[in-house]
């Protein structure tokens, strides 16, 4: 197989880039003649690099993950909190993957829920990589709560922009995610960094009943 050309990879990464978009805007009833329309390609192109709508929306799914995963690794890994007010002022160049995701979820069947284990290995890699950092504390099981956060970051995000939601028009995301932020992210940190409870008494009750899963 000969090898891409920088030409034909920066063209991948166009048609991609676009059907990212359009799956964020319109759904994925959207069709790869609208995706080659806002790349500016013919339908043709987008099938030779991706094969078909669901190569091309695989593509998209690792993508998107692997800017969030790389993303929160840098924050949480980051050796001082200067990293995370950086990504809070960028907030808004995060809308169309916030889109997608949603999009995503919405649509659910088999892709969504591979995207979501993606997302939950993702989640534990990155918490990972701050527990060894030592800026995160370590988890009696790492899987359970990946998934834990990842179903709690994913459910409240679907709820806060369902409830934003207008049938007569789009939900500007852009906005929608940075008014989202402005009201979770003070009690979000509290929580995390403080915790809730004053006391470990329910935490022991229920690993009395339920020890700590084996590590081996």
């Amino acid at each position: 197989m000969a090898v891409p050309s920088d030409r034909d990879l920066n063209t991948r990464a166009r048609i991609r880039d676009a059907a990212i978009r359009v799956f964020g805007e319109q759904g994925f009833d959207a069709g790869i003649r609208a995706v080659a329309t806002a790349a500016g390609v013919s339908p043709g192109l987008v099938n030779h690099h991706f094969g078909s709508k669901q190569g091309l929306r695989a593509v998209c799914d690792e993508e998107v993950l692997g800017i969030i995963i790389a993303e929160k690794t840098d924050v949480l890994t980051a050796s001082s909190p200067a990293r995370m007010l950086s990504s809070l002022s960028e907030l808004e160049r995060y809308a169309p993957l916030v889109a997608y995701l949603v999009r995503s979820f919405q649509a659910g069947g088999r892709l969504a829920t591979s995207l979501f284990e993606h997302m939950v290995a993702g989640v534990e890699a990155y918490l990972e990589a701050a527990v060894a950092e030592g800026r995160v504390r370590a988890s009696r099981d790492p899987t359970a709560r990946a998934r834990y956060l990842t179903m709690n970051s994913l459910g409240s995000t679907l709820l806060y922009l369902q409830m934003r939601s207008d049938d007569d028009r789009s939900t500007d995301y852009a906005r929608a995610i940075r008014d989202m932020t402005d009201e979770i992210m003070l009690p979000g940190l509290e929580v995390y960094t403080e915790g809730l409870f004053v006391d470990s008494s329910m935490l022991d009750a229920y690993t009395g009943v339920h020890p700590d899963p084996d590590p081996g």
